[in-house]
C-alpha cells in the first residue's frame, strides 16, 4: 500500500459548490476509485488559503494504468466537469498533474 497526498488550489467562490459535490459524490464514480485500487480517499479544505489537500492509500501494483483506468470512464469525466471549474491548480504542479503531488516525509503507525 502506498500512501498518496496532493494539493490544488479551489476558487473562493465555488467552495460552498465543492463542498455539495462532495457532500454526494456520485456512486460510479466512487465505484471507479475502488476499481482502480484507490481506498481511503480524503479531502480536506484549508481557508482562507483556499487549498484542498487530498489523501488516499493506494493499494495497487500499476499506478498509471489505474489512473488511466479512472480517466477513461465517462461518467468520472463528466463528474470532473462539475469538479474543475472550482478548482485552481497549483503553477508549481508538475507536467501533466492536475492536482500537485506530493512528497511524503513523516508517517506514525
Amino acid at each position: 500500500m502506498q500512501r498518496m497526498g496532493m494539493v490544488i488550489g479551489v476558487n473562493p467562490e465555488k467552495i460552498a459548490e465543492y463542498k455539495a459535490l462532495h457532500a454526494a459524490v456520485w456512486p460510479q464514480v466512487l465505484a471507479r476509485l475502488l476499481e482502480a485500487n484507490v481506498r481511503n480517499y480524503t479531502i480536506f479544505l484549508r481557508e482562507p488559503e483556499n487549498l484542498l489537500f487530498g489523501y488516499w492509500e493506494y493499494h495497487g501494483t500499476d499506478f498509471d494504468a489505474d489512473m488511466a483506468h479512472i480517466a477513461a470512464d465517462p461518467e468520472t469525466q463528466r463528474w470532473w466537469t462539475f469538479c474543475s471549474p472550482c478548482q485552481a491548480p497549483l503553477a508549481s504542479r508538475a507536467e501533466g498533474e492536475h492536482w500537485a503531488m506530493m512528497e511524503p516525509v513523516f508517517h506514525m503507525d
